[in-house]
């Protein structure tokens, strides 16, 4: 059986589910859940991704996201793979998490953003696990009630700005809204075995049909691919920026971090989200899994070291200025 084809522009949304295999959990513990919004926080910076609302349920997970760069296949693939590879490790199992491919709804944004939220929000309400969304401590909903900056991953303004042009009353309407009974709509179409890939008025339903029936199962190429760096000329910038020549970067030495190489891993992951083997390839490194440690350091240094976030910064903005003068 062929696989149904995913419609990906720039700028789509999308309702997003996956459940565990037999129905088996996903989240099985504290640390489970917290270990999928990391990666959820990590898929928003790595791949461009506006993530509008998510709820965890034991053994399956609603999202509610945007892609500006019409690449949701590649980040789901992401957030499922990277998820299962660290549960497998912290829990010590091995193989197959989810059910399988993960189930993604094109959504017409205009009319179903804002009844979708509040969907995913009602769920643990839904299935009776509390009697307060704000006991819920696992979907996105307490981040809508909270100022802190620990939320600011969270793309709520897409949402806020369809509910209220008026933001003193935001809160108070985000509220008011959430309490209100589920569209039957909504309800009645994931009530559903099997549910539509598109979601909207007939006008979108319409619109989707006419603009990829001509695509004979191609994706979609957005323009944004148009403004990636070459590879050589992120290693050429790297090398320029700490004055070392192209030849270092595939230097190993026991005991001694190659700074400029791992500089030049980590933006080629997040400028041109090569696959790890790819980039273990280009650089000499021998396995996958140790090009996931680099990118991994990289963040951890990124997040703790200000000189660090400068020089790769300049480096970025070097790269971007470059590409506009080719």
């Amino acid at each position: 059986m062929s696989r149904p084809l995913r419609i990906q522009y720039s700028g789509a949304w999308y309702h997003v589910m996956n459940r565990g295999r037999r129905r088996e959990a996903i989240f099985p513990k504290k640390e489970d859940y917290i270990a999928f919004v990391e990666v959820l926080k990590e898929s928003v910076s790595l791949w461009n991704i506006k993530i509008s609302a998510y709820c965890l349920m034991p053994n399956h997970y609603h999202l509610l996201l945007q892609t500006p760069e019409g690449n949701l296949s590649r980040c789901m693939r992401h957030i499922n793979g990277v998820y299962t590879q660290r549960y497998n490790r912290r829990n010590r199992h091995d193989g197959q998490l989810f059910r399988g491919r993960y189930k993604s709804i094109l959504l017409d944004s205009d009319n179903y953003l804002t009844v979708l939220v509040r969907y995913i929000h009602r769920n643990p309400l839904r299935a009776k696990m509390v009697n307060r969304l704000e006991d819920y401590a696992w979907s996105s909903h307490n981040g809508y009630l909270s100022k802190s900056s620990k939320w600011h991953w969270l793309n709520k303004e897409a949402f806020f700005q369809s509910l209220t042009d008026d933001k003193s009353k935001r809160l108070r309407e985000y509220k008011e809204f959430i309490d209100e009974e589920d569209s039957k709509e909504v309800v009645t179409i994931f009530s559903k075995r099997k549910a539509p890939s598109v979601l909207g008025t007939e006008e979108f339903v319409n619109w989707v049909k006419e603009k990829y029936s001509a695509l004979s199962f191609k994706e979609e190429i957005p323009e944004s691919k148009a403004l990636i760096p070459d590879k050589e000329k992120i290693r050429f910038t790297v090398c320029k920026a700490y004055k070392v020549d192209i030849a270092s970067l595939y230097g190993i030495r026991r005991g001694i971090i190659n700074k400029p190489r791992n500089v030049a891993i980590y933006l080629t992951r997040c400028l041109r989200r090569d696959s790890l083997k790819e980039i273990g390839k280009e650089f000499k490194v021998p396995n996958y899994s140790s090009v996931s440690s680099i990118i991994e350091s990289m963040k951890a240094n990124l997040a703790g070291n200000k000189k660090l976030r400068k020089q790769v910064d300049k480096i970025k903005r070097d790269l971007q200025l470059s590409h506009k003068q080719t």
